[in-house]
């Protein structure tokens, strides 16, 4: 499994948000390549980035902050805040992103997904954002009618790269993962699972571990903050 440590773009910081609340950020710094060189150096095989101000724009917002850290790193780095286009798709990868990653646009138009996937393999991910097991979009402002579940199983055959499956209750809360939803998801699909949301010990993530689901990686960003989580430490957990 591989650790994702969360770079989250809210005007051109890096923040982290409680339970997906703008107006409930904290910055943790403002030099986004510099936060994410010191992931890198401390043995971090990717990047997870966020333009949360293009979740809420529909537009990439951020995009200064993104190349920043894309010509410092050398380690792959997947984004999603705003991608609802193929122009826009095509720009980021081009610009040097591993992977798109499309969450509203999943829900509003998932041809544009499917078409993505058969365009770029390997490059597009879906961000599903749940809350209460139901979908939220529009930077989790609304929430659909459609479960995680669904959503998950209609892009199976796709070739979708992975799903980013995200407790939206649990994201920034330090309360933990919802391990029995992300396991459940996990076995249900072919798809490769991204967990999210509430990881904030090393013992949240030898509980993702122990749930036997085959699980790609884990996304943290608080707790690599706030120094609950030691990044080697959880990078060495991860990889056993």
């Amino acid at each position: 499994m591989i650790l994702y440590p969360a770079i989250d773009l809210k005007d051109g910081a890096c923040v982290r948000l409680y339970k997906g609340e703008m107006d409930q950020a904290t910055v943790f710094n403002d030099d986004p390549a510099a936060q994410a060189a010191a992931f890198e150096a401390a043995g971090c095989a990717w990047l997870h980035l966020v333009d949360l101000n293009g979740a809420f724009a529909g537009a990439p917002v951020n995009a200064a902050a993104v190349e920043a850290i894309l010509d410092c790193c050398s380690v792959p780095a997947q984004l999603g805040g705003g991608i609802r286009d193929m122009a826009t798709i095509e720009s980021w990868l081009e610009r040097g992103l591993a992977r798109v990653i499309l969450g509203t646009v999943a829900v509003r138009d998932p041809a544009l997904v499917k078409d993505a996937a058969a365009a770029f393999p390997g490059k597009v991910a879906v961000g599903i954002d749940a809350r209460d097991g139901r979908v939220a979009v529009e930077g989790w402002a609304e929430t659909t009618d459609v479960t995680a579940l669904d959503l998950a199983r209609r892009f199976e055959d796709a070739g979708v790269a992975a799903i980013i499956y995200t407790d939206i209750d649990r994201d920034g809360a330090m309360q933990g993962p919802n391990v029995d939803a992300t396991a459940a998801l996990a076995n249900a699909v072919s798809i490769p699972v991204i967990a999210s949301g509430g990881v904030s010990s090393l013992d949240d993530l030898r509980a993702l571990k122990a749930s036997g689901a085959p699980l790609d990686g884990v996304i943290s960003g608080r707790a690599l903050y706030d120094g609950q989580i030691d990044v080697p430490s959880a990078v060495e957990i991860l990889s056993a």
